[in-house]
């Protein structure tokens, strides 16, 4: 598998699990949004609330991943599109899973979620919110996806909790960063990487080299 470590392959790979994302989960019938990249400091990505794109004959959403979360762990860059895919759903289907200008996520948005395998905790300012968990990092696994390897350094890490309601973007979750269940694998020659649910032996297949926990 290539790097993702160009923009144009960052931008298809999202698009991909998107598609796979929408497939499995919601049988194809989310419509495809525009993806972009863009610096959000303090936010992991968001989904607008009207169909501000313009696409040949039709218009569709713009879901964004923020720029500086990119590169993190692949189950939160997922954990994050597929909270945003929630909120898609709910107002391609009339559900109002929001309060506060989009900030709170009420009983309604923690009912779509779960039926779709996420963790969701409650949280002050934001109501009910979504982590990533096993579930999503072995979907990551079976579909053979790795880490982003590019992402934009302007501000301290935190954990992808999904707080992206509005069409302004969540801000920065309560809580703080929250330990990953997951463990990185890293080929010392090749550095290609692989995660795992739970302590492995594992031998590249490339250089035939001991994978090493990164």
């Amino acid at each position: 598998m290539k790097k993702t470590d160009k923009m144009s392959r960052a931008i298809s790979q999202l698009e991909h699990i998107y598609n796979s994302l929408n497939t499995d989960f919601f049988g194809r019938m989310l419509p495809v949004p525009i993806i972009t990249v863009q610096s959000k400091p303090g936010t992991y990505g968001h989904c607008s609330v009207a169909k501000v794109w313009q696409r040949s004959e039709d218009h569709t959403y713009e879901l964004n991943i923020s720029a500086e979360t990119l590169n993190y762990p692949i189950e939160e860059v997922l954990d994050t599109i597929l909270h945003e895919m929630i909120h898609v759903y709910c107002r391609e289907n009339g559900i109002k899973e929001t309060s506060r200008n989009g900030m709170y996520h009420n009983g309604r948005f923690k009912a779509e979620a779960e039926k779709r395998g996420m963790t969701c905790y409650r949280t002050e300012k934001y109501g009910w919110n979504t982590k990533p968990n096993d579930f999503l990092i072995e979907y990551a696994m079976e579909k053979g996806w790795n880490e982003i390897r590019i992402g934009r350094n302007t501000m301290v890490p935190f954990s992808s909790l999904g707080v992206t309601g509005n069409e302004n973007g969540g801000q920065q979750p309560e809580g703080g960063k929250k330990p990953s269940n997951s463990r990185k694998y890293v080929c010392p020659k090749c550095k290609q990487s692989i995660r795992a649910t739970k302590q492995v032996n594992i031998i590249c297949g490339d250089c035939l080299r001991r994978m090493i926990e990164a």
